[in-house]
């Protein structure tokens, strides 16, 4: 929980926690948000029920960090684990980080992600990974803030699937 201030100037207490079922219906309104706001909202057709299955099913296969302002879910971060690596420790996967316009400003993506980092030093971690779009100059001033660093050796690659 973080004390903050709205660009307003109002007070606010922003507070971090993994989702819970009741949450999921924000989530996905974020989520969806996220896709518009990066270009693949046609191609987005992740559901309630997914996020259900995928994230509060028997086996999670991601989770969702939630940031509330005044009762009301204004940020995501959803991740993912990679058991292990060549130092056999695991990686978390930043997959999505949003927090909502009204809400922006507000330390939200600060508290978000530092209760990410608290999680990967939980579980002996030895890194948290993401990526940025190109053009989101913002975001990336943003992770610079947090001492985030663009990978200087690696460079995304992709093979795509057509089912």
């Amino acid at each position: 929980m973080i004390q903050t201030r709205s660009p307003a100037g109002k007070t606010a207490t922003v507070i971090v926690r993994p989702f819970e079922r009741r949450d999921v219906g924000a989530v996905l309104v974020l989520m969806r948000a996220l896709a518009v706001f990066e270009g693949y909202d046609d191609k987005f057709r992740v559901t309630e029920a997914d996020i259900v299955e995928h994230g509060l099913g028997p086996s999670p296969r991601l989770g969702v960090l939630v940031a509330e302002v005044d009762a009301a879910i204004v940020g995501i971060a959803v991740h993912y684990l990679i058991p292990w690596t060549y130092d056999l420790k695991p990686v978390v996967v930043l997959k999505e980080l949003y927090v909502a316009g009204a809400a922006r400003g507000m330390s939200v993506g600060h508290a978000l992600v530092g209760r990410l980092r608290d999680h990967a030093i939980g579980i002996g971690a030895s890194a948290i990974k993401w990526t940025v779009l190109r053009s989101n100059e913002p975001a990336k001033a943003f992770y610079r803030s947090l001492d985030g660093q663009a990978d200087d050796i690696w460079e995304l690659w992709q093979l795509t699937i057509d089912g």
